[in-house]
Parts: structure tokens; sequence; C-alpha cells
């Protein structure tokens, strides 16, 4: 922590004010010297002449009891944002842990660290740093995060609209998403005001999987709905109070198949859709699931004038509208009428009680059909707007390319700016050299500015290279850890009843050893016992001058003959 100053902040700006006075009448002449006007402004001479050479003031002074420099805590900062723009954030321990190899940097014995603390206060005082707790983000779906590709496929789609003249009331989205049907949704309460932490919400004990399959339309339509129940029969009770056009198909699971999709598009989309073309084609955006890519359902696509396009791999949650919008407000809606059945004391959900909730919930959802129309907007397809899509990426696993150095034509024109890579140092080196070599016959140079901004791209590429040495240590350890992982044995044990580490070792050592017929196959084909275990071994290399065995030519005694 910075030291306590003995003068409250009032009594420090208001001294402020009086030495910027004083300094303006001095430069301006109104007082004859420095002594004179720390008299008439009453401010200490020896602070007066300090600020008057240049020296700063204490508010803009910076302390001096941080542990690292200001250098320092801005390479320590850039590798923070470096980081977290890549998704792997750091935590407190490991910025901590960082600083101590900066301070370990310097060559001191004992190196000095930083204390427990010390990176509360650090990011209190970086205005560019902030603490959140972090969020689970998939690998792929950030691996699959490439603006080129999202701008590929936003290119694809234009092209296919632009060449078949489809309408935007013929661009249809169809998916499917899954419900637990007797789990709420996380919603605010009001609850006594003695109760520390967040309360605690009873549900139905059934996280039973059912499969939803909705289609919607660009102009805000939205088709009938299929239920997927995980049953082998259908129940004659499931058919009641609801729409004559909905579909419910069974399945082991409770999740879509090939069939299943078949039906949806044979019996549900296309007849659905008909009646609304307003060109010749429909669009049909899909993501990449299994059901999807059949050759029957592209069969059947091409026969009725749909065009089928695949999303990029794990990508809906960006480019998909149900997933953009639609499935989220219907969830929470679901949800939060079963909270209300379990507030009512009805403690199981079953699939009619299913129906019913998310019959009332699709209506909700589908109140409007803006809802539909911004979802579209959302995924930056009607209209197409690829830029929408990309301003929501904030993770790059792929290192840019940092910026090339502008050439300049001579040295006047040099403008010096703090050298990132070897080309922008090397080429302000030799600036520096010509600047040394003129300056006999030059007015004055920026020799200086220059000179201190090579120290500090020097220093930087220091304290960078510190930091990336540890980041390559702990791949090291992570990189081991995978090649110890893939040297353990896979071989498969018989376990009825479970076993002990030590019955465990004991079975592995008894599948390792050689069976009795194989000692015998080896006997009679005439080799020893114990040639079947020992490890095989290099043959002694052979001199290519002499031809004898023992010794290479390198160390041939023939070799200058």
């Amino acid at each position: 922590m910075p030291p306590i100053r003995p003068r409250s902040r009032q009594k420090l700006a208001s001294q402020e004010g009086k030495i910027l006075l004083a300094l303006s009448d001095l430069q301006e002449g109104r007082v004859s010297s420095i002594r004179a006007a720390a008299k008439l402004y009453d401010i200490p001479r020896t602070t007066l002449q300090h600020r008057a050479s240049g020296q700063a003031s204490r508010v803009d002074t910076r302390p001096s009891g941080h542990k690292l420099t200001q250098l320092e805590e801005d390479s320590l900062c850039q590798w923070i944002i470096s980081m977290d723009s890549r998704g792997a954030a750091p935590r407190q321990a490991t910025v901590r842990e960082m600083a101590d190899i900066l301070l370990a940097a310097r060559g001191s014995h004992p190196p000095p660290t930083v204390s427990k603390n010390w990176p509360t206060t650090f990011i209190k005082r970086r205005e560019e740093l902030r603490s959140r707790y972090s969020r689970k983000y998939d690998y792929k779906r950030a691996l699959n995060e490439d603006p080129k590709a999202l701008r590929a496929w936003f290119a694809t789609v234009q092209r296919i609209i632009d060449e078949n003249g489809i309408q935007p009331e013929d661009i249809y989205n169809f998916d499917e998403t899954g419900f637990a049907m007797g789990l709420v949704s996380t919603q605010k309460v009001v609850t006594r005001a003695e109760i520390c932490g967040r309360p605690r919400l009873l549900q139905s004990g059934n996280r039973e999987c059912v499969t939803t399959i909705e289609a919607i339309s660009a102009d805000g339509y939205s088709l009938p709905l299929c239920v997927i129940f995980k049953a082998k029969v259908a129940i004659a009770g499931w058919f009641n109070n609801l729409p004559k056009d909905w579909r419910i198909e069974v399945s082991a699971n409770g999740w879509t198949t090939d069939e299943i999709g078949l039906r949806l598009l044979q019996k549900l989309f296309i007849p659905s859709t008909n009646s609304r073309v307003r060109g010749r084609f429909r669009l049909l955006i899909l993501d990449g699931y299994g059901s999807h890519l059949t050759p029957q359902f592209d069969r059947i696509c091409a026969e009725n004038d749909i065009i089928p396009l695949c999303m990029p791999p794990h990508a809906s949650h960006l480019l998909q509208p149900l997933d953009v919008g639609y499935f989220a407000v219907v969830k929470r809606a679901y949800g939060r009428f079963v909270s209300d059945l379990i507030r009512q004391g009805y403690n199981h959900i079953d699939k009619i009680d299913f129906l019913m909730d998310y019959q009332h919930a699709r209506l909700e959802a589908f109140q409007k059909p803006s809802t539909i129309q911004n979802s579209f907007a959302a995924a930056g397809l009607v209209p197409i707007n690829t830029e929408r899509v990309l301003s929501k990426l904030n993770i790059s696993l792929r290192t840019p390319t940092p910026p090339g150095s502008r050439p300049s034509t001579s040295s006047s024109q040099f403008t010096p700016k703090t050298p990132r890579t070897i080309v922008q140092l090397n080429k302000q080196s030799s600036m520096l050299k010509d600047l040394l070599n003129q300056r006999s016959n030059s007015p004055p140079s920026p020799v200086g500015a220059i000179l201190n901004r090579i120290i500090k791209g020097h220093s930087e590429a220091l304290h960078q290279t510190a930091l990336l040495a540890q980041e390559v240590s702990n791949l090291r350890m992570a990189n081991t850890r995978i090649v110890k992982k893939r040297q353990r044995s896979t071989r498969q044990i018989p376990c009825e009843e479970g076993l002990s580490i030590e019955e465990g070792l004991q079975l592995v050592e008894q599948l390792n050893q050689p069976v009795e017929g194989d000692r015998v196959g080896s006997h009679e084909q005439g080799e020893l016992p114990n040639q079947a275990i020992q490890p095989p071994t290099r043959a002694p290399p052979r001199c290519s001058r002499c031809r004898e065995i023992g010794h290479k030519i390198n160390v041939c005694k023939n070799r200058y003959i």
C-alpha cells in the first residue's frame, strides 16, 4: 500500500492551485523571483523551485511504495488482457505468481514477492481491469468463432438468396431443443430479511427428457409444433385439448431420429408452407444434426424446391434464430409455469402436464410476431448483417498478426514510437545512429525521445519474455501429464464386485505374465526362456571404411590412410 500522506486532499488541492498561479506569474514576468512568488502566495520556496524546474506535483507522482514499477505493471496488465482475449482469463493467484516472476527477473537475491492481497489492490488501481466470476464456454464453440468462417457463411446465404430469388417470407429455421419436464427456472423471489444467500425453490424430481421441434419463418410465422416423448407407444390422453395440427412422436430415448426427421419434413413442414410460398424456392436453415443430413432428407427437399442449408458446426448459438431468441424465451416461460405448480403443491410433472404448460409457454413466446423477426435479425439473416454477429465475438484463439511499421522518408519526419517487433526496434536503432551522426550539424533532434522509447521497448520485451517463459513451463507440465496418462495401460480387467488398488495391481501383474503355452512353443523353436522377456538391443556399429564391427568412421584408425 502507498504511504499515507499527512495532508488532506483539500489542502493539497489548495496548495496546487497556488503553485499554478505562482508559476503563471513567473512565466509572464509579473513576479521577479521565485522567493517573491513563494512569499506572495504563502507556499514553500523549495516546493515552488522544484516545480519550476519541471518536477511533477505530488498528486500526479506515482507513490514510491509500489512493489512493481509502472512499466512492469503495464506489462502485467497487457498479459492479463491477452489471456482474457483468448478465453483463459487468469485467477488472482496466477496474477500474483506472475508479479513475483517479474520481481525475480530483476536479479536480486532473495527475490522480493508481493503480498497475498496485492492482486486485489492492483485490480482496483487499474481502470482497464476488473475481477468477476467466470462462465464456462465450450472450446469447440470458441474454436469455430472464426470471423473468416462466419463471413463465408453469410456470403453463402447471400449468394443462395440472390441466385434463387428467395423472398424473406420463404426463409425458415428448423431445429429441436430438449426439456427436463420437472425442472424450474432461476428467478428473483421475495424472502425473509434474515435469510442469507440464495433461497431454495423446490422442484419436481422428474428429469425425463422431452424434445420439441419448432420451425419459424422470417416474417414472424410459426409452424405447428412436434413433441417427441420417451416411450414405446402413445397414450390416448396426450391428444386431448391440443391444437389439431400438432404432432406427437415417440422414441426410445426422447430424442429425434432419422425417421422422425423425414416424417416431419413430409407431413408437417411441406404441407404447412406450401400455401405460403412467395417465390419458387424455400430456404431451410438447419444445424448439422445427423437426421438433417440423410440422402432421403435431401432428395425430398429437392423434389419440393426446398434448399436445405446447414450452419457451420458449433455456431448455432450465433447463427440460428431459434437459438438466438425463441428457445430462451419459451424455456424461461415454461420454467415459470412449473415453479407456479410447485408453489401450489403439485409435486410431480408428467407428460400431460408438460403438454399443458408448454402450450401456454409457447403462446407467450409467440404472442408477438416481432419476437421471431427479431430472432432472424439478431442472427444476421434478415436482413443480412454480418457485423451484428461478429460484434458478439469476445474470444480469439488465434494470435493476431502485429501491424507493420509505416515507412518514413527521412529522419526529420520520423515520429518515435515504442517498438513492438524486431523490425521496429532495428529501424529505430538505425535512425538513432543517423541522428547521433548528424547532431553537430542539425538543430535539436528527438534523440532523447527515441532512446527512451527503445529502452522502454527492451524492458517490455524482457517482461513479456519472463511471463511467456512461465506460460511455456505450465504448458510443458501439462504435456508431461498427458504423456504419462497415455502411457497407462488400457487393458480391461475382469471385475464383478470391485477391486482394491492392491488387488487390481495383482490382476494386472497376472495378466502381463506369459502364458505357459507360449513358453512351450518358444522352447520347441529352440529359443531360450528368457529371450522372450529381454528387450531388443541395437546391433553394434560397423565402420564404413575398414568394415570392422565395434567403431565408426570418425574414430577409425585407417581414416586418413
